[in-house]
């Protein structure tokens, strides 16, 4: 068990707060990331995939995409059955987003046998992307 202490400040009084955690739910939760494609890449790992792929376009710089980026990681873990989840920097990785002609982050799209079935464009809660994927797979 690993502990975890903060401190909490309400009106100026510091409130010191300890929480326990599993290390193997740590190390779990930083093994369980999402994958990252590449241009290199991109063929074998969303092309060439035998499940369906929901590639978000994204980059370091963009509000919109952090704030989906928890949710999409919650999705990879809830639903790796259905669908694979990979992440592709546009600022790293720009020949693939050109390829698909991404103009506005972030962008979701869902690839199945090696052809785009379904965009997404801007931020959504959990269970709107929820169902973008279940109405695309």
């Amino acid at each position: 068990m690993l502990q975890l202490e903060t401190m909490i400040y309400l009106t100026g009084i510091a409130v010191k707060k300890s929480c326990f955690f599993s290390s193997t739910l740590i190390e779990q939760k930083s093994i369980m990331a999402i994958k990252q494609t590449s241009d290199n890449s991109f063929e074998s790992d969303v092309l060439s995939s035998n499940l369906p792929v929901l590639v978000d376009f994204w980059a370091e710089w963009c509000g919109p995409c952090k704030m989906i980026g928890p949710i999409l990681e919650e999705l990879d873990l809830e639903m790796s059955e259905k669908i694979k989840i990979v992440k592709l920097d546009v600022d790293s990785n720009n020949q693939t987003a050109m390829k698909y002609s991404i103009r506005s982050i972030p962008t979701l799209i869902i690839v199945k046998d090696g052809t785009v079935h379904a965009q997404h464009i801007g931020a959504a809660s959990k269970a709107q992307l929820e169902n973008f994927i279940n109405q695309n797979i």
